[in-house]
């Protein structure tokens, strides 16, 4: 991931001017690492010190979610809106 990209992100989810580090735009930048790290490992099958990142990563999203679901569910269902994840 680029800085520009992060940056990007980052500008997107912020809840305010300064935020960085709120659960909606860590949950962001998480997504745009697991689809890029899923497109790495589709064509290097055999990388599974990769693979064990990205099971990390998915872990670490899925707590920032659960997290994010129980202190505010308005949010929650914002972010998962906006990235696309769960239905």
């Amino acid at each position: 991931m680029t800085p520009e990209t992060k940056t990007t992100i980052v500008e997107t989810y912020a809840q305010h001017e300064k935020d960085t580090g709120s659960p909606e735009v860590q949950v962001a930048v998480l997504t745009t690492r697991i689809q890029e790290l899923t497109e790495h490992l589709r064509t290097h099958k055999k990388d599974h010190s990769s693979r064990r990142g990205l099971l990390k990563m998915v872990g670490r999203r899925a707590s920032l979610l659960k997290y994010l679901s129980n202190r505010d569910r308005g949010r929650y269902q914002t972010v998962i809106g906006r990235l696309g994840l769960r239905k």
